[in-house]
């Protein structure tokens, strides 16, 4: 288990803006899934204590799956909601795989910039099975996918 800065982004309009996009069910599950998958939430609770369950499937079906052939699920909960500034989430992938155990934290925090806003990502305790370079581009594209939302894309 690591500790990760996987990075941010510059995003076009206000922390409340980008914080309604991080804490809108419909609005998440539009950008969040990365390239090449597809997603949505079975429940959704926003608020400490709260939490989801997000399934996400890739687009080729042959592409194995942390929880199934092809799928991925987590399980997630709320520690923190601070608007618009700050969530900090405790990630649990459903797997057998032991590469996938343990609760991973990610937290998102936003800061007010002349431009709009800058959103970093923070991972603590990534299982192993993640890889940096997967965990990397998997939240650059999420980002982006932020990014184009929050833009009015």
């Amino acid at each position: 288990m690591v500790h990760r800065d996987i990075g941010g982004a510059d995003l076009p309009a206000p922390p409340s803006v980008v914080f309604a996009a991080l804490t809108n069910a419909d609005a998440r599950a539009a950008w969040m899934p990365p390239s090449g998958m597809t997603g949505h939430f079975e429940w959704f609770d926003v608020r400490p204590g709260g939490g989801y369950r997000m399934v996400l499937a890739y687009d080729d079906p042959a592409h194995p799956g942390k929880t199934e052939a092809n799928t991925d699920v987590t399980d997630v909960r709320f520690v923190a909601v601070d608007p618009p500034h700050r969530i900090v989430e405790e990630v649990d992938f459903v797997s057998d795989d032991p590469q996938y155990a343990g609760t991973m934290t990610m937290t998102w925090s936003l800061e007010s910039a002349p431009f709009g806003t800058r959103v970093s990502i923070i991972a603590d305790n990534v299982p192993d099975g993640i890889s940096s370079a997967d965990h990397a581009t998997a939240f650059a594209a999420t980002l982006a996918n932020l990014k184009h939302h929050v833009s009015g894309g």
